[in-house]
């Protein structure tokens, strides 16, 4: 008998996904523990309370984990109603939690901070799958433990490791000693945080939906005009699909930071990429890269660094991972979800075959199953729990019929770096011949003229 026989499945991290990947073990009555390493569930979503999501609840909530709850007597929240992260915790993750069949296999101040196999390290091949994972667990106090488990589902988020300000990838000189002056994520400025940032001169750096909503929250709380500092210079990408966005609200954000930078009230610096943070008599001050050109910008108070996260890789050191090599996603991930070719919002059905690793029973999922990449929905994970759980359980068949339809950003070019409103645009540095009609459906003059001939376009947009 296989030592890894009777052993539980052991899940790490309790937030939607990692309790989506807990509701399906129950539901299939595979034994399991899960881990996290905060003092209660949803634990990181918690930093970000304050923020409203753009995903509606009806595509908030996994399938699995609604069944159970409805039959415990929980009512959806109302289907397009926009949660906030406070929201899902309260209403969702809460009650999820503390049904019975998870509650009781659900630990909290649980960090896993090593996996290996028992008794080897990731060189050893000889009768590997037959090992038994071993998790080292540390809580706040400094306890450390060793558990034991058949697999292990990572589900444990890039929250915790946010990207430095650096845009190089590496921290930015003097990035260590300004810490007080810097907040990574989505600070609540106009809540709990106000004291600190009002009537404060604030820079955002980042391109991403964290920063959209640090910007329009300053706005919201007065001052000083913030100032926006992104590394790329094609806005289209940043500010998104408008109204072709699928998801209304998300279409919806984009269009309002425009409007405040067009109207000046934000000030932008596009086309930036900082070196350097120094502490002056006058405040803090940004130094890097501008067009090959080294320049500074002015001296602000504070510094909001929204520029995402990337996976923590250092507790799986001793497994035998396959990652992409730049994203550090699940390799198989890394072309459907790579920023540099697409950012439709949408990606190729996947489930246990692509996000599983040469490590036999390890998988990956939820948002470090996409490494760096930024375009991760809950909705994904939901689908990669569901199908590995499925596996773990011996049902293959359910496991391979992967079903995963995500809506479309409205915005899908294949090179944002390049100027031009399209992709023909980027090859001759045009517009091909203007922007279309907001009511047209199309993408630019050309496309217009084209299709009025008959034609299936001018070739500006991507095929889907």
């Amino acid at each position: 008998m296989s030592s890894v026989e009777g052993l539980p499945v052991a899940v790490i991290g309790a937030g939607p996904i990692g309790l989506a990947a807990a509701a399906n073990l129950a539901d299939r009555a595979v034994p399991f523990r899960a881990y996290e390493a905060g003092d209660t569930v949803g634990a990181n979503i918690r930093d970000w309370s304050h923020v409203r999501i753009f995903t509606p609840w009806d595509q908030s909530v996994d399938p699995v984990s609604c069944r159970l709850l409805q039959a415990s007597g929980w009512t959806l929240p109302a289907a397009t109603a926009l949660p906030t992260g406070g929201d899902l915790c309260e209403r969702y993750l809460g009650p999820l939690a503390a049904l019975p069949a998870l509650e009781r296999n659900i630990e909290t101040d649980s960090r896993v901070v090593a996996i290996t196999r028992r008794g080897i390290d990731k060189v050893a091949s000889k009768d590997r799958a037959d090992r038994p994972f071993s998790l080292r667990i540390v809580n706040r106090a400094g306890y450390e433990r060793v558990v034991y488990a058949r697999a292990v589902i990572d589900a444990s988020g890039t929250w915790q490791n946010p990207n430095p300000l650096g845009g190089s990838g590496i921290e930015a000189a003097g990035e260590a000693a300004a810490r007080l002056r810097l907040a990574y994520g989505m600070p609540d400025v106009l809540g709990k945080e106000r004291v600190r940032y009002e009537g404060q001169r604030i820079a955002v750096v980042g391109a991403g939906y964290s920063a959209i909503n640090v910007l329009l929250d300053l706005i919201q709380l007065g001052g000083p005009e913030p100032t926006w500092v992104v590394r790329g210079r094609n806005m289209a990408r940043i500010y998104g699909g408008g109204d072709a966005d699928e998801l209304v609200a998300r279409g919806a954000l984009g269009q309002r930071l425009r409007r405040l930078v067009e109207s000046g009230r934000i000030r932008l610096v596009a086309g930036f990429s900082t070196e350097s943070i120094e502490q002056t008599g006058e405040g803090v001050v940004l130094s890097g890269d501008a067009d090959g050109k080294f320049m500074s910008l002015p001296a602000v108070d504070r510094i909001i660094v929204a520029t995402g996260q990337r996976p923590d890789l250092a507790m799986t050191r001793e497994l035998r991972l396959e990652l992409d090599p730049w994203l550090e996603s699940a390799r198989a991930l890394g072309p459907m979800i790579d920023p540099n070719i697409h950012s439709c919002g949408t990606v190729d059905p996947h489930g246990h075959r692509e996000i599983s690793h040469p490590e036999p029973g390890f998988y990956t999922i939820g948002v470090k199953s996409y490494g760096r990449a930024p375009t991760f929905l809950l909705l994904t994970g939901y689908e990669q729990a569901r199908s590995v759980v499925a596996a773990l359980a011996g049902d293959l068949a359910a496991a391979d019929r992967v079903h995963l339809v995500l809506p479309d950003t409205g915005v899908c070019v294949t090179d944002f770096e390049a100027p031009g409103c399209c992709v023909a645009a980027a090859a001759t540095e045009s517009c091909c011949g203007g922007p279309a009609p907001a009511d047209s459906g199309t993408c630019c003059v050309a496309d217009v003229v084209a299709r009025n001939a008959g034609e299936q376009g001018c070739g500006c947009t991507v095929p889907p």
